[in-house]
């Protein structure tokens, strides 16, 4: 493969000697679990999105399933969310025996839409839980809005939008908790799976740290029913050496994304559409094309990585049909997902690598 989705070797090789020194210090203090490591990723986390409180848990879906579970989501309980998005943004919702509510997709941004939320009348609503979309924020003006006049929860997945913002305030910092995910293929990505919870609410915080380690305050005494979702300290070794670098990757990204955005523009596609007041991190670089499908089929001949974020909305997978949508229910969202189409945008991609993904869809279209 000529272009590969990343390239993490490239990227280790720069800060090798600092998670070394890191390792050797967990395997000589055997501080295996949480520990001090996880402590300072936490406080650096929560300094970053400007809150109080991190929380280091197993993985981004289970900060997801925490969050809501400290937000007090149950059985019969319904949360609002958007039908395109990766599978933990709705199963952490069913894991509680709550209903996900799927509105419609903004066509430009693809993150839930807030114009849609007016027509929301289910009284069981005690959640919204937006996704912050291949790095960039929804309307979440709008969304809090909605969300502090109807008096219920609004849950961040900020999975994909480490270090973004919008109007100057972080990723992180709008709703009651956001869940970040630490994913090797994220702009902050970990050497495993490991995720976190931010929170500025001092008892969603307690609930959390409680509810990661089995539902014990104290060791061996149970207050409720917890998950097991510590974060192990080789992950936060990890992300505390890359940390530093976060804000320098991002930037690389943007750069990428400006020169797709310059070269493809006089092609027969969309390219990402950034809202106005949204500092957007591209996670991932998404265009969209009715010839889809065909334009993928010529990447992966030319030797170069695409991906497709999402070909089958929440709403129509088999998993979920007991909820009772069908297919045109959301058609915004369908339609994307037979349009999106993801290209390489690493922070090493390189010249060579970058000219060749542009050569090839210019090729493909001309």
């Amino acid at each position: 493969m000529k272009v590969p989705p990343l390239d993490l070797k490239a990227q280790f090789a720069t800060i090798r000697e600092d998670v070394e020194k890191r390792f050797q210090e967990i395997f000589d203090t055997q501080h295996f679990i949480l520990g001090p490591f996880t402590a300072q990723l936490e406080k650096e986390m929560a300094e970053l999105c400007g809150v109080k409180h991190g929380i280091g848990v197993a993985s981004g879906s289970d900060a997801l399933l925490l969050s809501l579970m400290a937000a007090g989501i149950g059985e019969g309980d319904v949360v609002v969310t958007t039908p395109f998005s990766f599978f933990s943004t709705v199963s952490a919702i069913t894991r509680l025996d709550a209903k996900p509510y799927f509105v419609d997709i903004d066509p430009r941004t693809c993150n839930l839409s807030s114009e849609t939320l007016g027509s929301i009348s289910d009284e069981n609503v005690k959640a919204i839980l937006p996704v912050h979309l291949y790095g960039q924020l929804a309307e979440m003006e709008d969304i809090c809005l909605w969300a502090e006049v109807r008096d219920v929860a609004v849950i961040e997945d900020a999975a994909q939008a480490i270090g973004a913002s919008r109007n100057a305030r972080m990723a992180g910092s709008w709703g009651t908790a956001a869940a970040f995910s630490f994913y090797p293929t994220k702009n902050l990505g970990a050497a495993g799976d490991a995720g976190m919870v931010i929170t500025d609410d001092d008892e969603i915080n307690d609930r959390i740290r409680c509810l990661r380690d089995h539902g014990a305050k104290e060791r061996y005494y149970h207050d409720e029913v917890g998950v097991n979702s510590r974060m192990d300290a080789f992950q936060a070794a990890v992300l505390l050496s890359k940390l530093p670098h976060l804000n320098e990757w991002n930037e690389k990204r943007k750069e990428i994304s400006d020169r797709y955005r310059a070269e493809l523009a006089d092609l027969p596609l969309e390219t990402p559409y950034e809202l106005i007041g949204n500092d957007h991190i591209y996670h991932q670089f998404v265009i969209r094309t009715e010839r889809r499908d065909e334009l993928k089929a010529h990447m992966d001949k030319e030797g170069i990585y695409t991906a497709i974020f999402y070909p089958v909305p929440l709403h129509l997978q088999k998993c979920f049909a007991f909820l009772g949508y069908k297919e045109g229910d959301f058609p915004i969202a369908e339609k994307a997902a037979k349009e999106v189409l993801a290209l390489p945008v690493f922070p090493e991609i390189g010249e060579e690598r970058l000219s060749m993904v542009v050569d090839a869809v210019r090729g493909f279209f001309k």
